[in-house]
């Protein structure tokens, strides 16, 4: 089976779809896509978009890559391309918490997702108390309080897809190279 990759996607970033495809007999030719990342080079109706993690997800949706990411959802819808936004996420520890983000595996589990952003802390001006050496102790609030809730990310993608067709799938990282393939139409490998 041969897919094409867009000539754009950083190759040094995909090493572990790299190494499936390999260990499967995918070969891979790079070129500059119309939209997306992945697709066949005898049909190209059906491309896929991948996401390293779902805070890339929030970038392109909710934050400054979002009139990029819109344009190329109008692109595909427009040229009657089925984009499918492949979003890689495994269930991991947010940084200095003892609070793991589960494994979301469908667009309708996203609200469970929590943005790490809100767990960075940094001190207010608020005094709360004073150390033993006299130096004042201050209350921490959230650096980034406004940061994109789960929730938010899943009603904003709803829209898209209601809008431009596209359609959100998510997928462990080690799994990403057999779903692209899969989603493509090969799925004979594995």
């Amino acid at each position: 089976m041969i897919i094409l990759e867009d000539s754009r996607q950083q190759e040094l970033k995909h090493e572990t779809k790299h190494e499936w495809f390999a260990e499967n007999g995918i070969e891979i030719r790079r070129s500059k896509l119309y939209v997306g990342d992945y697709t066949l080079p005898t049909n190209q109706s059906i491309c896929i978009d991948t996401k390293a993690s779902i805070e890339e997800l929030v970038s392109n949706i909710c934050g400054q890559q979002h009139e990029r990411f819109r344009g190329e959802c109008k692109r595909a819808s427009e040229a009657g391309i089925k984009l499918i936004i492949l979003v890689e996420n495994d269930r991991e520890k947010i940084s200095g918490t003892d609070i793991y983000n589960p494994l979301i595996t469908k667009l309708d589990d996203l609200h469970k997702w929590k943005n790490p952003r809100l767990f960075i802390m940094k001190p207010s001006k608020e005094v709360i108390g004073y150390s033993k050496n006299g130096s004042p102790r201050y209350k921490r609030v959230q650096k980034y309080p406004n940061a994109t809730r789960g929730i938010t990310l899943q009603r904003a993608c709803y829209t898209m897809q209601a809008k431009y067709g596209v359609e959100f799938q998510f997928v462990a990282t080690k799994d990403c190279g057999q779903r692209i393939v899969d989603i493509l139409g090969g799925n004979t490998c594995g």
